[in-house]
């Protein structure tokens, strides 16, 4: 080869490497992205913001007004269902298409979630097939059905029309005696949990749906049920290292998007407000500690660990000043609502700085914009050929 061909070859392997290191530093999209983001907050009201870190329950099996109140007025950032309002596939799609026509005036689109975990948690109808407990799937302890299922699951939310699930579980079934983890842990052991819940995890996010993972900073070693009563945990730092903040951590290093923090006292963190409200445990603990820089969404904050012990406003307000960027308010309009007015009043009377609240707005919109969510009504369900998937999947592990 002449030198003139050498040279000529070394140039366009040193053009290559400098093209593919500028995309490496600087993503396609990504400041473009950022710089749609700052345009999207600085054109928008304090009402609009402090609705996108809203997501509000629904009342029955179709749209009402004061869920089209929450949407219209409130610019709500997206909405919980349950069993009771998916009653069968035709009626959800349009139960959602209804949502989604409702918020096409609206800067951003809806999250529109549910808890599809598998085994004994699921919310959508028509006959799908079961999957296994997580237990259960981590007794045969295999990676590959850990990302099948996960895929699985988002692909069931696609389906219907949503695009976030709160799952996996990623809580450490330490405590044989806790109500409300069980079999939806994946086991006692973290090294387990880790693998096996990141894998779910990575499979929800192949759909292109937001999987949030939870309860942080850990369930699995409680004794009380938080819809019921306030649980408390009185374990050290140093002891939640080695067991519930494993899956956690490692989730977090592996692409996390979206973290669900528990109603749960560790006194031993922050002797005076739960975890969904403390600043000692979500910004000081997740953000800090374990560089967390994703969206954080507190647990249902109509459950009796927050309701009976704090006003709906008032435990609003303190979960955004803890550092939360979404309140989940699952049943209720009013009390989303309250909430609302609540954080409105915080920030008017200083209490809560328009900055605080624009950091939030801004992972929201950031992590809609990043997966390119979009009101896109569905026309029909079609369950047969995915049904035949969860059951293939189901035989590798019997």
């Amino acid at each position: 080869m002449s030198k003139n061909k050498i040279g000529y070859s070394l140039l366009i392997i040193m053009i290559l490497v400098i093209i593919l290191s500028y995309f490496a530093i600087n993503p396609i999209g990504g400041k473009n992205r950022e710089d749609d983001a700052h345009s999207l907050i600085s054109n928008m009201t304090l009402d609009e913001k402090i609705g996108q870190m809203l997501v509000a329950g629904v009342n029955g099996t179709q749209m009402d007004e004061p869920t089209k109140n929450l949407i219209q007025k409130h610019k709500v950032g997206g909405f919980i269902f349950f069993t009771d309002h998916l009653k069968e596939p035709d009626q959800t799609i349009q139960f959602l298409n209804e949502m989604k026509k409702a918020n096409k005036e609206n800067a951003l689109p809806l999250l529109l979630s549910v808890d599809q975990e598998g085994g004994n948690v699921t919310r959508l109808p028509g006959g799908l097939a079961d999957f296994p407990t997580n237990q259960r799937i981590g007794e045969a302890n295999n990676s590959d059905v850990s990302y099948e299922v996960g895929t699985l699951l988002g692909k069931e939310l696609k389906e219907f029309g949503f695009n976030l699930n709160f799952a996996p579980v990623l809580d450490v079934n330490s405590n044989p005696d806790n109500p409300i983890i069980g079999d939806r842990s994946f086991s006692p052991d973290p090294e387990i949990v880790s693998k096996l819940g990141i894998q779910t995890m990575k499979g929800i996010q192949s759909e292109n749906i937001l999987s949030s993972i939870k309860h942080f900073p850990g369930h699995g070693d409680t004794s009380v049920d938080s819809h019921l009563a306030l649980p408390v945990v009185n374990k050290s730092l140093q002891e939640l290292e080695s067991m519930e903040l494993v899956p956690f951590k490692r989730a977090i290093n592996d692409g996390a998007d979206l973290i669900m923090v528990a109603h749960i006292l560790l006194p031993k963190l922050d002797d005076t407000y739960p975890s969904s409200l403390s600043k000692a445990i979500v910004t000081d603990l997740l953000r800090k500690k374990l560089n967390y820089h994703g969206v954080v969404i507190t647990d249902d904050m109509t459950m009796k660990a927050i309701a009976d012990n704090y006003g709906m406003g008032e435990a609003a307000v303190q979960t955004v000043k803890a550092g939360s960027d979404l309140v989940l308010i699952a049943h209720d309009a009013r009390k989303a609502e309250a909430a609302i007015l609540a954080l409105k009043s915080a920030v008017k009377n200083g209490e809560i700085s328009e900055e605080r609240i624009d950091e939030s707005v801004m992972r929201i919109i950031q992590l809609k914009q990043a997966y390119n969510l979009e009101d896109t009504p569905i026309d029909k369900v079609d369950l047969s050929e995915l049904n035949q998937e969860i059951q293939s999947v189901n035989k590798k592990i019997q």
